[in-house]
């Protein structure tokens, strides 16, 4: 398994949720953690708890919607390591309204946080990896990229296209030696959910944690292995047979 100290990862909306529990996965292996969301106060308290922690770890303000800003603190993040290895492009929005109610500067607004944004990170990022002749590009896709349900149209187009590209990307990218892996999440106990849906039963959902653990196994991965996708459930997972 590979070790993952000393390597340069950015992680898209690293402020909370998902995000945050993947950023304190990688600073606890000794990555170099770039805490990227559009809300710096909430990047801020993260890289400074894994600092205290011990971990490598500073915040950056980024919207991946904006591709001279992202061109940009590409730029700034290699010329201040030399490299950068691992990219994780977790950022994402939603709005739950049927296709009638949703209004069209919301529906342009997921896709672009949910699916212009990672082929934005992507598009001036595998440059750098493929002259390194190494890196990986990990997506966060969910069970939406894979069914359906009511209420969710823009989110399901902006997940299954998310699948689509990480897919098409893996297939570019492996002959210059860079991973491309796919993970299919299933509901978790973070904000995403819960803010939305106060209702929701906490016992159908998984510990963020967990998906950030499984991210952690395909990253470990030997330089000889890849893995495309894989699917992320907690066992009473309601989207999903």
């Amino acid at each position: 398994m590979q070790e993952l100290n000393g390597k340069v990862a950015i992680v898209t909306g690293g402020g909370r949720g998902l995000g945050e529990a993947i950023c304190r996965m990688l600073g606890a292996d000794g990555v170099i953690t770039i805490v990227a969301d559009i809300r710096e106060e909430l990047a801020e308290k993260v890289a400074l708890e894994i600092q205290s922690d011990g971990g490598k770890a500073q915040a950056l303000r980024l919207d991946i919607s904006d591709a001279e800003q992202v061109e940009s603190a590409i730029s700034k993040i290699v010329s201040q390591y030399g490299h950068l290895d691992i990219l994780i492009n977790n950022a994402g929005v939603d709005v739950t309204l049927p296709i009638e109610e949703l209004n069209v500067t919301d529906w342009e607004r997921i896709i672009a946080v949910n699916l212009n944004g990672p082929f934005i990170m992507s598009k001036f990022i595998l440059p750098q990896m493929k002259q390194q002749g190494k890196g990986h590009i990990v997506n966060i896709a969910s069970t939406a990229s894979k069914r359906a349900w009511a209420n969710a149209s823009a989110y399901h187009a902006s997940k299954w296209g998310l699948l689509g590209f990480s897919h098409a990307l893996h297939v570019e990218a492996r002959p210059h030696n860079v991973k491309v892996t796919a993970i299919v999440a299933g509901g978790m106990q973070t904000p995403f959910l819960l803010d939305r849906f106060p209702d929701i039963d906490i016992n159908n959902l998984q510990d963020p944690k967990n998906v950030a653990d499984t991210i952690r196994y395909v990253l470990r991965q030997p330089e000889g292995t890849v893995i495309p996708e894989v699917t992320v459930l907690p066992m009473r997972e309601t989207s999903w047979p």
